[in-house]
């Protein structure tokens, strides 16, 4: 835009950006056009200086001017530790705007868990999935858009936005599709770092960037006349933007500083210009600020300081001046280009009197005061802050500047902002309060208590750096009793999270050994169990179900620890193939009429998920279906109750996904494994819930009859050896090996398989249900080995009648029958049909009857396999019997 305007020097950064208005333009005639129409997002990136901002203001003047709801938010250079910070700006004041029934109603069920994270509710008492806040954020924008539509929402400086709301932005940008909402977003390139940086990448990927450049030579002429008037001379024009490179802030501060100092735009005087410049940025600004006086040095020092709410009396008190006097200051501050008022369209409730006119002078502000002044004054700040009622966490972001001094009351007060943040879902911030907490030092008999909490912060974000810290807190003094116990817990799950499962068993196993026969040592004793039931590459397996089965024999479940024993003891029974009775008995046993006891619950920390998806495990395959989907519904219920979204939620749907599958209805199979799939990726790739949730989606593919999904879905994800070194249920060995013979590699089949009956003998499972590999082998090897595949027919009988269920015996029974011909395979494949009928698990029965109807001729058998597969949503089976049906051959 280089032609002269009313108000041209007002709107100098808008020059040559015809472009990005246009884009602006277009984005916001879509989002209006239709309230189902999809979101739109569009980023600008540029250095200081280049019109970012004024291309977000222009933005909101475009979409007033349709009818949209605007709302802002901008990060600040100061405020990165604060958690939520932008995201709280954005949406604070549209909900503080309702009244507490209405947040509350238009939030839902997420209300309790994003409203803490946004300051419109108290947090509950447990710690916040951070994920789940995540989500919660997500939702309550959808949920507001909805009830503000067209609505628009801008965020400035957004390479300076906490690394919360950058979560947020990039799970919000991935869901624009399907919300009516205009997104836009302005940065700088190259300054955030680590996690922050990805996440700003990937909302960029998502819009592709438009990169802001500096004014050319001619549009910087035409600025400089139509702020200075047409005598300009050319000469005068070219030194402007020679000595500001074409930025467009710079600019319009210099020509300001010409205006001010009555220079005559002309050649004589240009070389005025670089000294007019120096004084409106770097060490001139500061010369310019000192100039002002001590105290509005004092007053603007003390604004950079807060960086936020800046208010005249918070600022009065932390720069010691008197009312009168800092109003005095704030209006040379203001004379002085320095600071300003808020713009009423972007203020935010409750965000102060003043702000710095543009970032660039609120970091040159901020890098002028004296290093030790600095430190100083952020000591001040924090009392100032929580003196106003705004709590630990909000101090915490000065108290992390202070210097170390031994200071306890600053530990016990880091220590709180920790607590507040983990609260409302920022384990990151919490994590850095506690680090901080550590370098003070605390004093010796809180020392172990800072480190324990801190590796409580950590551990599913920073596995290693929580072994570290819990570590050193157990061989310090300070951590007895209970608290513990606790912590040689949680240093064994961030092992296991850390893949060193054997080193967990040893840390247990030797706390374990401290202490007297009781419920703490019993309870010790179950956990190391629970970790050598879940290594894949455990040995001596026999030898460790015998101390077991000793252990379990004196159980009566009258406690946690004695109900914990008698549920590792009931799976481990199933893995072997012990009878199935028995199995449900030992369950049974560590329930309370009939419900998981107190302290058990799916959110509850002291035992973990891992040991209540063995007991429905257990229950899954000992054909008592009815009690493991009730623990699955459970299950999903209280982690979508509580807002835990992350790992947790993830295999609660797989669980969920295998309760559907062994049931035999596949198409809910697959929907729920492709949640939790879904869920799985955003924890991260390689944990063993994400190969929980890939290994029973490919088998739910199978079942369904859609091989060639199956094997996409394994290459798409990686399903392919070496596997992980926990235990998987399904066994992926043997779905793997399903999947090849599916696909007609035999021969690799067949070598996967027989790896599959290596791991299943050294870990002694025998479950010919849970780990199917002979059953799967002897198929594999009809043909070419007929003899083994007889032997190996037969032992998978043996182990089906010791184990005792229907579905165990019936599919031994399908084995041995696709072995036979003639009227012995009929036979076989009756029985099979028998049995599987009084089985829960339907797709086992479809494909039964379907083999039977194919082995017998018998249209009548064909028809009800057909019936039965069809409403398991197994097509693989429904194409078989049709084209049986259709080609009528033999068929009675």
């Amino acid at each position: 835009m280089t032609e002269a305007r009313p108000d041209a020097a007002a709107s100098a950064s808008l020059w040559e950006r015809d472009e990005e208005v246009t884009a602006v333009l277009r984005a916001v005639d879509v989002l209006c056009a239709d309230r189902s129409s999809s979101g739109g997002l569009l980023v600008f990136q540029g250095e200081a200086g280049l019109g970012k901002t004024a291309l977000l203001a222009e933005t909101r003047r475009i979409a007033e001017q349709r009818g949209c709801t605007v709302w802002s938010a901008r990060g600040g250079e100061t405020l990165r530790s604060v958690p939520f910070n932008v995201v709280r700006q954005l949406l604070q004041p549209a909900l503080m705007s309702l009244m507490p029934e209405e947040a509350r109603e238009y939030l839902g069920d997420w209300y309790d868990i994003a409203g803490p994270a946004l300051g419109i509710a108290e947090p509950g008492a447990r710690h916040a999935d951070p994920q789940g806040v995540c989500d919660g954020l997500v939702a309550a924008v959808r949920r507001l858009a909805k009830r503000e539509w067209p609505l628009v929402l801008l965020i400035d400086d957004a390479h300076w936005a906490d690394e919360e709301t950058l979560r947020w932005l990039a799970a919000f940008t991935e869901r624009l599709d399907d919300l009516s909402v205009l997104l836009v977003v302005a940065r700088r390139p190259g300054e955030a770092a680590g996690h922050s940086a990805l996440q700003l990448d990937a909302v960029a990927a998502a819009a592709g960037v438009s990169t802001l450049s500096a004014l050319t030579p001619d549009a910087t002429a035409a600025l400089t006349r139509a702020t200075l008037g047409p005598h300009a001379d050319a000469p005068f024009c070219r030194e402007v933007w020679a000595v500001t490179g074409g930025n467009p802030y710079e600019t319009v501060e210099l020509l300001a500083k010409v205006r001010d100092s009555e220079l005559e735009p002309v050649e004589t005087e240009a070389g005025e210009l670089r000294a007019l410049n120096r004084s409106a940025r770097g060490g001139g600004l500061v010369a310019r600020l000192e100039d002002l006086g001590i105290d509005a040095t004092r007053f603007a020092w003390a604004a950079a300081i807060l960086g936020t709410g800046i208010s005249v009396d918070l600022v009065a008190r932390l720069a010691t001046l008197g009312r009168d006097e800092a109003v005095r200051c704030a209006e040379l501050l203001r004379e002085a280009r320095i600071l300003t008022e808020p713009d009423p369209a972007t203020a935010r409730g409750g965000d102060g009197d003043l702000e710095f006119v543009h970032p660039l002078i609120a970091t040159a502000v901020y890098n002028s005061i004296p290093d030790a002044l600095r430190t100083a004054m952020h000591g001040i700040a924090a009392q100032v802050v929580a003196d106003s009622g705004q709590g630990a966490a909000a101090a915490a972001r000065h108290l992390l500047q202070v210097h170390p001094d031994d200071d306890e009351e600053l530990v016990e007060q880091l220590r709180q902002a920790a607590r507040e943040h983990l609260a409302v879902g920022a384990p990151e911030a919490a994590r850095r309060c506690l680090e901080r907490a550590l370098l003070e030092p605390p004093a010796p008999e809180v020392h172990a208590r800072v480190l324990y909490e801190l590796g409580c912060a950590t551990l599913l974000t920073a596995p290693a750096t929580t072994i570290e810290h819990l570590r050193r807190a157990l061989s310090m003094p300070g951590l007895d009793g209970d608290t513990r116990v606790d912590a040689v817990w949680r240093l064994s799950q961030a092992l296991l999270h850390n893949d060193q499962l054997e080193e967990a068993v040893r840390t247990v196993e030797a706390e374990a050994a401290r202490h007297e026969p009781g419920p703490t040592r019993l309870r010790l004793q179950a956990v190391q169990y629970m970790w050598e039931g879940l290594h894949a590459g455990e040995t001596g397996s026999a030898d460790r179900s015998e101390r077991l089965a000793e252990l379990a024999s004196h159980c009566t479940g009258r406690d946690n620890s004695e109900r914990a024993l008698l549920i590792l003891r009931g799976f481990d029974a199933m893995t072997r193939g012990e009878n199935a009775e028995e199995v449900v008995e030992l369950c049974d046993r560590a329930l309370v009429n009939g419900r998981l006891a107190p302290g058990f619950g799916w959110t509850d920390t002291e035992w973990g998920i891992e040991l209540l998806l063995m007991l429905a495990a257990a229950y899954a395959y000992s054909d008592r279906l009815d009690r493991a989907e009730a623990l699955y519904t459970e299950a999903l219920r209280a982690y979508e109750s509580a807002g835990w979204s992350g790992g947790h939620l993830a295999l609660a749907h797989a669980y969920a996904g295998l309760g559907h599958r062994r049931r035999g209805r596949l198409r809910e199979a697959e929907a729920s494994l492709r949640e939790a799939l879904r869920l799985a990726e955003r924890v991260g790739r390689g944990l063993p819930l994400y190969w929980t949730a890939t290994c029973n989606l490919i088998d739910t593919l199978l079942a369904r009859g859609h091989v060639d999904e199956a094997w996409e879905t394994a290459e798409q994800y990686g399903f392919a050896p070496p596997y992980p070194s926990t235990i998987l249920i399904p066994d992926p060995r043997c779905v793997r090996g399903r999947l090849l013979l599916a696909v007609g590699r035999t021969k690799d089949a067949v070598n996967e398989l027989e790896a599959a009956e290596k791991a299943a003998a050294v870990r002694g499972h025998h479950n010919p249900v849970m780990v199917p590999w002979a059953a799967g082998l002897a198929r594999a090897l009809a043909t070419d080995d007929p003899a083994r595949a007889g032997r190996l027919a037969a032992d998978v009988r043996r182990q089906a009648e010791r184990f005792g269920t229907d579905t165990a015996i019936g599919e031994a029974l399908r084995c041995a029958a696709a072995l036979e011909t003639g009227q012995r395979a009929v036979r076989l494949a009756a029985q099979a049909v028998t049995y599987l009928e009084a089985s829960p698990c339907q797709y086992e029965h479809a494909a039964a009857r379907v083999e039977y109807g194919i082995a017998s001729r018998s249209v009548a058998e064909l028809n009800r396999g057909l019936a039965l597969a069809r409403s398991c949503g197994a097509d693989g089976l429904v194409r078989q019997a049709r084209e049986v049906l259709e080609s009528g051959r033999g068929l009675r």
